[in-house]
C-alpha cells in the first residue's frame, strides 16, 4: 500500500466537479483507491464520486491518498499532482 498526505488549495474543496475529475483520473488505475480526512475518520472509495463528496473536504483540508495493488505508486503520484494542481481550477 502506497500512501500520501496532501491539502486541499482550490477555492471549492472537493466539490462535485473536482471529485468528478479525480473519479475519472482514479478509473484509470487498476489499484484500489482509498480518500480519508485523518485518522478514526471513514474512508472514501477515490472511484465513487457520492463517496467523495460525502467526505466534505473543504479549501485546506488535508486528505490522505492511499492506494493498493499493481499500480499504486503510479495512482497516488497522479492522484496527489492532481490534488496539488487545485484540480485544474483557476481559483
Amino acid at each position: 500500500m502506497v500512501r500520501r498526505t496532501v491539502r486541499i488549495r482550490n477555492e471549492l474543496g472537493l466539490h462535485a466537479r473536482a471529485a468528478a475529475r479525480l473519479v475519472r483520473l482514479a478509473g484509470r488505475f487498476q489499484s484500489e483507491i482509498r480518500l480519508s480526512t485523518g485518522p478514526n475518520r471513514p474512508e472514501a472509495d477515490g472511484k465513487s464520486i457520492l463517496s467523495l463528496v460525502l467526505l466534505a473536504a473543504g479549501a485546506g483540508t488535508d486528505v490522505t491518498v492511499s492506494a493498493r495493488g499493481e499500480d499504486e505508486r503510479e495512482a497516488v503520484q497522479a492522484l496527489v499532482k492532481l490534488v496539488e494542481d487545485r484540480f485544474d481550477e483557476k481559483r
